[in-house]
């Protein structure tokens, strides 16, 4: 399986023609909602949708001299419409709105095409997750607390963790989504002082957003800091995922593995290297997407109706934790669907410490079969601890000790042991998550 990223729609969607691209729907949008509501001429709208266009060095080029984004975009439109011979519906762009009344709504319609790259890569995971989960459902492996061994678990439960995670942060990011698909066309300071509610509403619905309750000359930016949050979440996710696969790779452990390809070199100096540099990017950029939430929050409070100090700041983060999230699922994927898992490694650490995982089963078995529990855990962890400082082996100890034999018959000892009894409950556990 060869790793690699082929996303690069992602990157189109926050591109700068594609920005103006939206910029452009969002104002024939308008002209044709105001035609037909008699506010502007019906063939100006026709004029416009038909021949309105820009080219995007004039943008910049007239941007030098204007130092403004929104004008300099208007005034290279409106030469398109000039070189077409249709100078006079050009009066008709942009009538009635500010600039942010284009900016937030059309940002809206570039967040809503990012979204959904990134919800159909969340799904893609998911199912991955999923069929891995079911692929070592039964899968015996040494659950860990603090680092050190505890009970046995199953890799599949594992993966039906993560797949549970990806699960409810991909519905936070759902409803972060439909949060944000919302316009506002409600002028300067949000009391549709040219143009009204109802003109807002069908513009919006042409372009299949809601229309904010209320805005200043900007939408709220609680809605954006939030989308942003259930980003840094997704990351958070995959970076759990990532650190854990780590530490499963590690040489001590080796009990599962990124894919390694043909040909692939992990170290300049030590030939034998098979390195986790995929986990490792994936821990690594999920602090980035994490730090940017920082920068949304920042981004709510703004002086009375607007000012831009929000814009600099979100021409960075959005596409950067877009981008991003996008990058890690893809990544995420392909590492959960190439997962290297070594069964026999489990069952070989599982048994590392010769019995020792089983002592809290026996101590309940010998409060069941009438010690006092305290008397029960000094009894076993006395053994535990002689075990664990001489590498013996704990059960054979726990056999030969008289009054455990007293309490308990051999096959019941073993029962103390028996590594289905702690797993009986998996399917229980896979019918609630899937």
């Amino acid at each position: 399986m060869v790793e690699r990223y082929t996303r690069p729609e992602m990157g189109r969607i926050w591109s700068e023609d594609n920005k103006y691209r939206q910029w452009l729907e969002v104002e024939l949008s308008a002209t044709e909602a105001l035609a037909e509501m008699g506010d502007v001429p019906a063939d100006a709208a026709r004029q416009l949708r038909a021949h309105a266009g820009f080219s995007l060095e004039r943008i910049q080029e007239i941007e030098q001299t204007v130092k403004h984004d929104v004008i300099a975009f208007t005034t290279a439109v409106a030469e398109t419409m000039a070189a077409a011979g249709c100078a006079e519906a050009s009066r008709w762009l942009h009538y009635g709105l500010t600039s942010n009344d284009v900016v937030d709504t059309a940002q809206a319609l570039m967040v809503r095409q990012a979204s959904a790259l990134i919800v159909k890569e969340a799904q893609a995971l998911a199912a991955v997750l999923k069929k891995r989960a079911f692929e070592f459902k039964d899968t015996v492996q040494i659950g860990r607390t603090h680092g050190i061994h505890a009970e046995p678990i199953t890799f599949g439960l594992k993966l039906a963790l993560w797949y549970d995670e990806i699960a409810r942060n991909l519905r936070r990011f759902e409803a972060a989504a439909e949060e944000m698909r919302v316009g506002k066309i409600s002028g300067a300071v949000g009391t549709f002082g040219h143009i009204g509610p109802d003109a807002e509403e069908r513009i919006c619905r042409r372009l299949g957003l809601e229309p904010a309750a209320i805005a200043s000359q900007v939408i709220s930016r609680d809605r954006h800091a939030n989308y942003v949050c259930t980003l840094a979440l997704l990351a958070a996710t995959l970076e759990k995922i990532a650190l854990e696969i780590r530490h499963l790779q590690r040489t001590e452990v080796r009990e599962a593995e990124e894919p390694f390809a043909a040909g692939q070199k992990g170290s300049s100096a030590m030939p034998h290297k098979r390195n986790p540099v995929t986990c490792e990017q994936i821990c690594g950029l999920a602090r980035v997407v994490r730090s940017n939430a920082q920068a949304a929050f920042e981004n709510i409070a703004l002086w009375h109706e607007r000012d831009i100090s929000h814009s600099s700041v979100e021409r960075i983060i959005l596409p950067d934790c877009t981008i991003l999230a996008d990058y890690l699922l893809s990544k995420s994927t392909w590492l959960i669907e190439g997962l290297v898992v070594h069964p026999e490694r489990m069952l070989r650490n599982l048994d590392l410490t010769k019995g020792l995982v089983f002592s809290g089963q026996l101590l309940l078995d010998l409060s069941s079969a009438g010690m006092l529990r305290e008397d029960a855990y000094r009894l076993v962890q006395e053994h535990a601890m002689r075990a664990w400082e001489a590498d013996s082996d704990f059960r054979a100890s726990i056999e030969s000790d008289t009054l455990v034999q007293s309490l308990l018959t051999r096959d019941q000892i073993a029962k103390s042991f028996s590594v289905s009894r702690h797993l009986v409950q998996v399917q229980r556990i896979f019918d609630r998550v899937f």
